[in-house]
């Protein structure tokens, strides 16, 4: 059997297809939010409020519905790093798309959006998930790092 195929390639899959229904909710909620108060102040202001916002909701979809961990504390106060690589792609993108190629800028954001999305996936992981989660079946129980993949009472 050819390496990254069976099961530990369902799991990834099946992770990577939620990642991507997350991703889809998130870019909804924050588009959403941008259009309600794009009226009310300025397009970067709104854009980045929006923003704001749907990182605290993606950061609970991503922990307990996409890699199926507990959130803490930490990953909580870990996560808005995972976002900075996305913030700046999406922040370069935005005002490139809408300074430079005169692009509407009620529409920019979800393009700036599309292209951040591979760096988001690998970052996120990087932090939400234990490093030793799934490479050893045989180390996971109570106490240990893959533990903390088990759904919480709250999932």
């Amino acid at each position: 059997m050819a390496a990254g195929s069976g099961p530990a390639r369902r799991r990834r899959l099946a992770e990577i297809f939620r990642f991507a229904l997350v991703g889809g909710v998130n870019t909804g909620t924050f588009f959403g939010c941008y259009l309600l108060l794009h009226p009310w102040m300025p397009y970067f202001a709104a854009y980045s409020l929006a923003f704001l916002l749907s990182m605290i909701g993606s950061f609970f979809l991503n922990t307990y519905f996409t890699y199926r961990t507990r959130p803490t504390w930490k990953k909580f106060a870990l996560f808005p790093l995972t976002n900075v690589t996305n913030y700046l792609v999406q922040s370069v993108g935005l005002y490139a798309l809408v300074t430079w190629a005169g692009m509407d800028d009620r529409i920019a954001p979800l393009v700036a959006a599309v292209v951040a999305i591979p760096f988001t996936y690998l970052i996120s992981q990087r932090i939400l998930v234990p490093r030793n989660a799934g490479q050893d079946p045989g180390a996971s129980g109570p106490g240990s790092e893959t533990d903390e993949r088990q759904p919480s009472r709250l999932a």
